[in-house]
């Protein structure tokens, strides 16, 4: 791989006189020819004129160019890894495919991230571990859900969907792993959805199936129009796109002594600026990518009760849930929302409770590389998701007793999330271990302080759950309010006993 760009050059002419990096021009070029592309899929590629083989060629001759367009040789690793775990797909026992496939996937990405580490350090640049991190997904959610196709067992609504029962041809399976519309930014599409969208199943008219079907006939068919949602995404992209471009708050400039001079509340203040616009490239890529997706049919999620079209099945990211998010859940739900579904379909559903957060945690980490900045960021993930577990079950009960302490309870909360989030992700942007837990120091760890006070102490203090503070309320009725006062005499008495 080595540490230089091994894409095409065509267009370095437009880099040297701009400035801009050549794997950042090869990406945005990449995505355009995508979106120029996309429309053909619902005209001269309609599933109700052209056959699935010549869909599923076209969609994957094209993910191939542009995979060698922005890549060059190494392509060879998107195409080596997806016919490896084919193979294990084809010679393995569905009851244990799924975890050789795992096994095998993960190791592979997992080379692939240490060699990216050694050549390129922190530096963050347009490389195959893009890509390959999406095919990884793909590969291994597919060999789960043909797992659950033949098993025996009960299975999750959601594993019940998703289930598989025959093995897809090399044709289908190649080109669900590289057709062009996720190929460079994701999201992950799983394999139902994918191939809803490749057969025309996602818009036969409610009550037709394929097999009843006449797909040479277009009246089969609903006439969705993603012009206008795919239009609001682009712009909404493009906003992102320019703002990140102009907008200068490097991470870097926290590695400064001239930061660590600087107050808590300047850091913090710094910090969250920082993290907020280190976001933006994320919306940019994501939502160009949703847009792309939706202009070629794939999406498309049915009608709202008041018949307007849903065009959200693969959208990765809820802008508005993460930023204004009021809990570490909902900001963790509204971020990368298809790799959250992703590790919840193989690894959370399938483990114990007590395991459930940390391997979820441990995949989630092993995925995305082995920068050390990405380990602290889930370990103090993992430690705050408790802590806030804790929040809920022995805090939140007591700010339920009318409409004004609930508004109360949810505006200071969406508050300190913004906190929380800043102190959680500065090192998954910055990436570095040491120059992360300087940081961390220099603030006297002082979330990572109040998360352990939470876990091991608030219980001792506010020892009563949601169920059983609801069951005070409802005896009390209207005069509630004194079950507060006791609540505060309560811990008066027991800090008092704590102190003698």
């Amino acid at each position: 791989m080595g540490g230089s760009y091994k894409g095409n050059t065509f267009l370095e002419g437009i880099s040297v006189s701009t400035g801009i990096p050549l794997d950042h021009i090869n990406f945005v070029a990449s995505q355009v020819i995508s979106l120029a592309l996309a429309p053909l899929m619902q005209s001269v590629l309609h599933p109700s004129i052209t056959k699935l083989a010549a869909r599923q060629t076209f969609v994957l001759i094209v993910g191939i160019f542009l995979g060698y367009f922005a890549f060059g040789i190494q392509i060879i690793h998107l195409v080596g890894l997806p016919l490896i775990c084919y193979l294990l797909l084809r010679i393995l026992n569905p009851k244990i495919v799924q975890r050789w496939t795992m096994v095998v996937a993960i190791g592979y990405l997992s080379c692939i991230h240490l060699h990216r580490l050694f050549y390129s350090g922190a530096a963050y640049a347009l490389d195959v571990t893009g890509p390959l991190m999406v095919m990884t997904q793909k590969i291994t959610s597919l060999a789960f859900n043909i797992h659950d196709g033949f098993s025996k067992d009960d299975l999750t609504p959601n594993q019940k969907y998703y289930a598989i029962k025959n093995i897809p041809t090399v044709l289908d399976y190649m080109s669900y792993i590289f057709h062009f519309q996720t190929l460079m930014a994701g999201p992950v599409v799983f394999y139902r959805d994918y191939r809803d969208f490749i057969t025309g199943a996602n818009f036969l008219k409610p009550g037709t199936t394929l097999a009843d079907a006449d797909l040479s006939q277009r009246d089969s068919y609903i006439k969705p129009d993603p012009f206008y949602p795919a239009l609001k995404k682009i712009a909404i992209s493009v906003t992102f796109g320019v703002i990140f471009s102009v907008l200068k708050f490097p991470i870097e400039h926290a590695k400064d002594e001239e930061f660590f001079r600087s107050g808590i509340i300047y850091q913090m203040a710094y910090l969250y600026v920082a993290t907020t616009t280190a976001r933006y490239k994320y919306y940019h890529a994501w939502l160009l990518a949703d847009a792309i997706n939706n202009i070629s049919g794939l999406g498309f999620n049915g009608f709202t009760s008041d018949g307007k079209q849903k065009w959200d099945l693969i959208s990765n990211v809820d802008i508005l849930g993460f930023e204004f998010g009021s809990s570490l859940r909902d900001c963790i739900q509204s971020w990368n929302i298809l790799t959250n579904s992703w590790l919840r379909m193989v690894v959370y559903e399938r483990v114990s409770k007590e395991n459930g957060v940390f391997l979820t945690f441990t995949l989630s980490a092993l995925w995305h590389g082995f920068h050390p900045g990405y380990y602290l960021t889930f370990a103090t993930g993992a430690l705050f998701t408790v802590a806030s577990r804790m929040v809920r079950k022995y805090v939140r009960p007591h700010f339920q007793t009318s409409s004004n302490m609930r508004k109360f309870y949810d505006v200071l909360t969406c508050l300190f999330t913004r906190i929380l989030m800043t102190y959680l992700t500065f090192s998954f942007v910055l990436l570095e271990f040491w120059a992360s837990i300087r940081i961390f120091w220099n603030m006297y760890c002082w979330l990572h302080i109040l998360a352990l006070f939470t876990i091991f102490v608030l219980p001792r203090f506010l020892g009563q759950s949601e169920a059983q503070l609801r069951n005070r309320l409802s005896k009390q009725g209207r005069f509630g309010y004194k079950l507060n006062l006791q609540i505060i005499y309560s811990m008066y008495k027991t800090f008092q006993i704590k102190l003698e």
